[in-house]
């Protein structure tokens, strides 16, 4: 199975303040949308939180929690990222992260790809970041551009990286 990562981050790696992204990026979040749909999305306790515990439609909604007890219909719970690894791989060819900052450290070896939404900003009260990775094991792309505009506080370039095999 095919690890995916996806994240948007700023200059200074920061993807979380207050448990919220630090941003409203509407393009953004339709590249998400568009690109994780059908697709299962692994997420940690407070990123599940984050979205106000209400599963993301159209995909399979995985959280990583050992103290997470129930959990909306639909939704699975793991207490390890290893076990959902293994129920997923039983029938999915791949599946998404999507944060946060504990998952994508405990995942960034396991990735076979990496789509970055680079926010240009440094934000100075980040509470939640994306970890450093070694960018000379991946081949990085640029997707697209986005301006700032009345819509998008920030300037952002969307990347797909992928490992070197």
């Amino acid at each position: 199975m095919k690890l995916i990562g996806i994240v948007a981050a700023s200059e200074n790696n920061v993807i979380g303040v207050d448990n919220k992204m630090p941003w409203h990026l509407p393009e953004d979040l339709k590249f998400f949308k568009n690109t994780t749909l059908g697709h299962p999305v692994i997420m940690g306790k407070n990123t599940w939180l984050s979205l106000g515990g209400r599963a993301l439609p159209g995909r399979k909604n995985i959280i990583i929690s050992s103290s997470i007890e129930a959990a909306p219909e639909g939704v699975c719970v793991y207490p390890e990222l290893e076990a959902a690894i293994a129920a997923l791989e039983q029938e999915q060819q791949q599946a998404f992260i999507i944060g946060g900052g504990k998952l994508y450290a405990a995942t960034m070896d396991l990735l076979d790809e990496l789509y970055i939404t680079r926010v240009h900003a440094y934000i100075p009260n980040g509470q939640v970041f994306f970890p450093e990775f070694n960018q000379e094991h991946w081949e990085c792309k640029e997707l697209f551009k986005q301006e700032q505009d009345a819509r998008h506080p920030y300037a952002f370039t969307v990347q797909h990286w992928l490992r070197n095999k």
